[in-house]
């Protein structure tokens, strides 16, 4: 199948009637008749007549490729069609969405409404027999969304788990952001601000940064020792060292989240931090596999990370110890990784079973995103990273585990700021499928 333009038509019967089945079971679990889904609005700014962009109900766009239908309704019964109020408003002063068109469009009732009020004549009579999913913001006239806890439990649990649609669909985000990353690595190597490389990267997507999943970070030298950077700064440094860009796409709602570092052709010693982690984040996709527990592969990252920090002089202190003192969490700050798909954060990763309960984080590590084992059908990301971070750093010289650490060298790294690298990775019932490497190795 071309991962470009997979066939999409052949995928999605497949995909909606595990929607089905999983509803049926989340409606039986709460005790509910229908399943009431609102894509939702797009609310106004305070005291002002602009809008927020308007960003779709992730559960919405889990049932159909439509991401710019505010006001519109979908209902499932069991048993029954789906139904699709759709709102295609008569307004000149903004673009109408188009009329529903595609593949998904046989297996759905769909009715246009015309103003957002009317979606409540398509919608069950009572109200107290749907589970209703949104934001209060979207309710209508005695219909409000009640988000019971036990269907969210339930839909979100079984969210994980990825039909073959889903990864068709995510294989072309991957694709997309990839393509959109060899210009913003060229626009680096050409000397361009952040803003000016951001702006490339938007362009070779073909996505504004409100159709992107999430906002760029794309940080020169320093900044990229600020883990969720996106200040864009508009000149270029004086001298460039080093370049972390954290950017994915969106494909049809589906998210793809990939994260590469660059060295400066005259950056001393980063290069060689940089090839080393990366060899590190490669076995670790390489461990994606069924039964792997998410925290102990987490926990083997850190020993993994602390060992480059040895051999490379920025610790004296074994791997063990600079793990057991906390030391690698100085260089590596945050978790391996999460679930993703609809949500660059997918939900339910802390779910300890459809049925709720939590899944506790290992002691020490309150940053990590999931903590469940992976199965068969979950695609997650896998981030390791070195940073040099200031604030972290200045702690970590008050404490015992200082005498241990090559300051001078730490310092001469700061520049560089730190490194991250990402991969969005599928689970299967044997060796893992790296989405984003594949990528990478299709655009040129």
């Amino acid at each position: 199948m071309d991962t470009l333009h997979p066939d999409l038509h052949q995928l999605y019967p497949e995909h909606l009637a595990t929607l089905k089945a999983r509803a049926d079971t989340a409606l039986q679990r709460g005790g509910f008749d229908h399943l009431v889904i609102t894509a939702g609005r797009a609310p106004c700014q305070f005291l002002d007549d602009r809008p927020y962009p308007f960003a779709v109900n992730p559960h919405f766009k889990h049932w159909l490729p439509v991401t710019k239908a505010p006001g519109s309704w979908l209902v499932y019964t069991p048993g029954q069609r789906p139904k699709l109020a759709y709102l295609q408003p008569h307004d000149y002063w903004h673009v109408v969405p188009e009329a529903p068109a595609g593949y998904w469009t046989p297996h759905f009732d769909i009715v246009i409404i015309r103003e957002a009020k009317e979606a409540r004549a398509h919608l069950p009579k009572d109200a107290g027999r749907c589970a209703i999913i949104g934001e209060a913001s979207a309710a209508l006239d005695g219909f409000a969304p009640n988000n019971p806890q036990a269907v969210l439990d339930d839909l979100h649990y079984q969210r994980a788990y990825k039909t073959l649609y889903e990864l068709a669909l995510m294989r072309v985000a991957n694709k997309i952001g990839t393509r959109a990353h060899r210009v913003a690595e060229a626009a680096f190597r050409a000397g361009e601000s952040e803003f000016d490389i951001n702006i490339a990267y938007m362009a070779a997507a073909r996505q504004t940064d409100n159709e992107l999943p999430y906002g760029n970070i794309v940080a020169l030298n320093e900044h990229g020792a600020v883990l969720h950077y996106t200040e864009l700064g508009h000149a270029p440094p004086t001298h460039a060292h080093s370049f972390l860009i954290d950017a994915g796409a969106s494909f049809h709602g589906y998210a793809s989240d990939i994260t590469r570092t660059y060295a400066a052709s005259n950056a001393g010693g980063f290069q060689a931090l940089i090839d080393a982690v990366d060899a590190a984040q490669q076995d670790f996709c390489a461990k994606v596999r069924a039964g792997q527990s998410y925290p102990e592969l987490h926990i083997h990252a850190h020993h993994a990370l602390a060992g480059i920090l040895k051999d490379q002089g920025f610790i004296r202190m074994s791997a063990e110890s600079a793990v057991e003192s906390g030391v690698s969490g100085v260089f590596f700050p945050h978790g391996l990784g999460h679930l993703i798909g609809l949500q660059v954060h997918d939900v339910a990763g802390f779910q300890a079973s459809a049925s709720g309960g939590t899944l506790a984080k290992p002691p020490g590590h309150p940053y990590l995103r999931l903590t469940r084992a992976l199965e068969p059908g979950m695609v997650v990301t896998i981030e390791p990273g070195l940073y040099f971070v200031d604030m972290l750093l200045a702690e970590l010289k008050t404490k015992p585990a200082a005498k241990d650490i090559d300051w001078a060298k730490v310092d001469t790294f700061r520049k560089y700021g730190g490194i991250r690298i990402e991969d969005d990775v599928v689970c299967t019932e044997a060796e893992p499928e790296n989405l984003t490497r594949a990528a990478f190795a299709q655009v040129p």
